[in-house]
Order: C-alpha cells, then sequence, then structure tokens
C-alpha cells in the first residue's frame, strides 16, 4: 500500500504528549493494527479537542509540540496513526524511540523548529491547513485560507529509504 503523505492537518497544541494518550495500554492486546483503529488519541486530554470529532476523522496530518510520543516504546501508537492514515506528524521534537517506529513503519516524523511549528498551528485560525510534503526537497508547504508557507526539514538517508521502501519489513526484504 502506497502510503500518502500531506493533507489536512489537525492541531494537537500541547508538548510531551505519550503513547498512552495516542493509544489507551488497555487496547494493547488487540492482535491487529486494524482492531486499534477506533481507539486513536481516545485518552488525550486537551481543550477543545474530541477524539471522536469529525477534524480527527478527516485528518491525515498532526501538528504538535515537543517530546511527542514519549512513554511506553510501543509500535502500537504509530501502528493507530497508519491504520487511520495519518502518515504524517510534524513536532519540534519525538521521543526517540517513537520517532523511529515512525520511520520504521514507513511514515514521517518531521521536526521543524519552534518558530516554525508557532506558524503552522497560527494558520489553524484562517480554517482548515492542508499539508503537502516533498520528501525528495525536505519540504512542508501548508495552506490556509489564502495563505501558503513553506518550511524545511531534515532526514537522513537511511530514514528517507525506510519512508520509500515503505517501512523496515519491506527495506529489508528488499535488499536482503
Amino acid at each position: 500500500m502506497q502510503k500518502k503523505f500531506g493533507g489536512s492537518a489537525i492541531f494537537l497544541d500541547r508538548s510531551d504528549i505519550n503513547t498512552d494518550e495516542i493509544i489507551p495500554a488497555k487496547y494493547l492486546t488487540e492482535v491487529t493494527k486494524e482492531a486499534l483503529q477506533p481507539y486513536i488519541l481516545e485518552d488525550l486530554k486537551l481543550e477543545g479537542f474530541d477524539p471522536n470529532g469529525e477534524v480527527l476523522k478527516n485528518a491525515t496530518v498532526v501538528v504538535t509540540r515537543e517530546n511527542f510520543g514519549c512513554g511506553s516504546s510501543r509500535e502500537h501508537a504509530p501502528w493507530v496513526f497508519e491504520v487511520n492514515d495519518v502518515h504524517t506528524t510534524i513536532a519540534e521534537s519525538y521521543a526517540r524511540i517513537f520517532r523511529q517506529n515512525m520511520f520504521n513503519c514507513g511514515m514521517l516524523a518531521i521536526e521543524l523548529p519552534k518558530a516554525d511549528i508557532d506558524q503552522l498551528m497560527a494558520m489553524q485560525q484562517q480554517g482548515e491547513v492542508v499539508v503537502s510534503v516533498d520528501l525528495d526537497g525536505q519540504s512542508v508547504t501548508a495552506k490556509a485560507g489564502g495563505e501558503e508557507k513553506q518550511f524545511s526539514f531534515e532526514i537522513s538517508q537511511f530514514d528517507k529509504a525506510l519512508v520509500d521502501a515503505g517501512g523496515w519489513v519491506e527495506f529489508a526484504d528488499a535488499r536482503y
């Protein structure tokens, strides 16, 4: 399955969102990724956020603050994004294991400086923010209302290769 990077963004304006908030631990006994789907961000406490709302159902990009994905080192957190067609997260920083699990699943964990995240957060005042990603050019373009902003990001050659392959398993299958 070819993953789509970019699309409608949801904004989680808080630092230190942990893996228990991304997918509660009580669902870790599920035997398929698909079984996790309805529980995405179920325990996230954030003013104005509704885990059952239309904004989340339509989102394919998460924009958030620093230390995203902290807590337990479970793969279930990236998996719940994957089965909800959220293949791109943009944050100031990530917990190391969560970030690598995103790449291992063939998804993007883009890091931008705080000033860039602040600009993205401000764009939501103009309505729906649509993000496009140029992986080869290492840039993100965000559009809202009549406004458009572009941001550059860094990604290692190895992490890019994982994303291009579709994840670690596909990367290894093609090479070993």
